[in-house]
């Protein structure tokens, strides 16, 4: 039996935390803080649900490919609204498995451009490489931190053939200016949809069935979350999600046959067994990740902060990630740190930055840059109450750097 009122936390946060807010050590000082992001508590609001289901799972004798799995995925892809979803190990393999449906589908082919927005976490870009294809880094619009859709539209050659449309922090990504470069370049629209579960996009869709595939992540940070790795795809294309399905057990469609070179990337029954719990209370969790928000744009009135801009639609926005921009960042995140609140940065070195894209050095994108040196995200979650918002809002209205 799992407790759910004890020690189940996010995986590595307690410590991350500590080091990037500035915390000092000792017990006493992380638990009077305003986390972040409180997983206990969060798995506690459904802990009843979720150790029943846990419970049934581990009694049935039946760990993978069973039932669970398949009623996870076909509530998933209602959801979503899509007629398929196939569960996956985590979110990178999900982006990963369907670039390679694409290429052995003969809808992309090695060194096809991709535009992703350049501000990206680092997984959307080690996808398309992983699977031979090149990225064309696009800068976002620094209103929404969204891909700029007049800088993708500018990079736009004839070798790119696709768009991986990155919803970053809870946001929608979609917009009638992407829609209309999508279909003027004939451009295969791939989402990742990672930190966007339950967003509506402005036709009324949801994230996750815009394009010929999704890549969706449940890490147990995420709005769905389990409690471990795990991901899925989702798509309208029923070929693709064969040859999605098929890759992911190691190529095989049929035991002991293999018709692709394939990998072994699969979500086990006890995560489907609680991801089933933890979707029916989704849309619920988003309305009061949305009201915190709420709280934020309201109260937050320092003019050294710049609050992300208004979305055209309350449902565009699940608050995955609650973003602020400030020059002063890390004078900021080291003030909110004494007052009891934890930050993190999303994300502190963009990927043209890192060592591992080291052919990229050269590159200026400075919108990107920008963002990284200056956004902080405070705390989001379905737990967090008014009155701590509130009080993250007071704290940052007291900021002289």
């Amino acid at each position: 039996m799992l407790n759910f009122s004890g020690r189940v936390h996010y995986f590595g946060l307690r410590s991350v935390l500590e080091r990037e807010t500035g915390a000092r050590s000792g017990r006493h000082a992380y638990l009077t803080m305003i986390k972040f992001l409180d997983l206990r508590k969060v798995n506690a609001l459904h802990g009843a649900e979720i150790d029943e289901a846990v419970r049934r799972t581990v009694a049935s004798g039946w760990y993978l490919l069973g039932e669970k799995l398949a009623a996870f995925e076909r509530e998933f892809a209602a959801y979503i609204g899509t007629p398929h979803a196939v569960g996956c190990a985590n979110g990178l393999d999900a982006l990963i498995l369907i670039f390679r449906a694409l290429i052995e589908t003969g809808r992309l082919r090695r060194g096809d451009g991709v535009l992703v927005p350049a501000n990206t976490y680092i997984a959307s870009i080690l996808a398309i490489t992983e699977c031979g294809l090149r990225p064309v880094l696009v800068e976002p619009d620094p209103a929404t931190m969204q891909i700029d859709p007049r800088r993708a539209a500018e990079a736009v050659t004839p070798d790119v053939k696709a768009m991986l449309l990155v919803h970053l922090y809870g946001r929608c990504a979609y917009s009638p200016a992407i829609e209309e470069i999508v279909r003027r370049h004939n451009l295969i629209l791939v989402e990742d949809n990672a930190q966007a579960h339950g967003c509506v996009a402005h036709d009324g869709r949801r994230t996750g069935s815009l394009g010929t595939a999704a890549a969706h992540s449940f890490y147990p940070g995420k709005n769905l979350g389990a409690l471990g790795d795990a991901g899925a795809v989702t798509t309208d294309d029923a070929s693709l999600a064969e040859t999605v399905r098929a890759l992911g057990n190691y190529g095989s469609q049929r035991k002991y046959v293999f018709r692709y070179k394939g990998r072994n990337s699969r979500l086990d029954e006890i995560q489907a067994a609680v991801l089933r719990v933890k979707l029916r209370h989704l849309d619920d969790d988003n309305d009061r990740r949305r009201r915190v928000a709420g709280i934020y744009r309201r109260e937050i009135g320092n003019p050294l902060i710049t609050l992300p801009a208004q979305e055209a639609s309350p449902e565009a926005n699940v608050f995955h990630i609650f973003p602020v921009v400030c020059d002063s960042r890390d004078a900021l995140q080291a003030h909110l740190a004494e007052r009891g609140v934890q930050t993190l940065i999303h994300y502190p070195v963009p990927p043209h930055r890192q060592e591992c894209y080291s052919e990229w050095a050269g590159l200026s994108l400075p919108v990107t840059e920008r963002l990284a040196a200056t956004e902080l995200s405070l705390p989001m979650s379905p737990v967090m109450t008014d009155d701590e918002a509130l009080a993250v809002a007071r704290a940052i209205n007291d900021f002289r750097p």
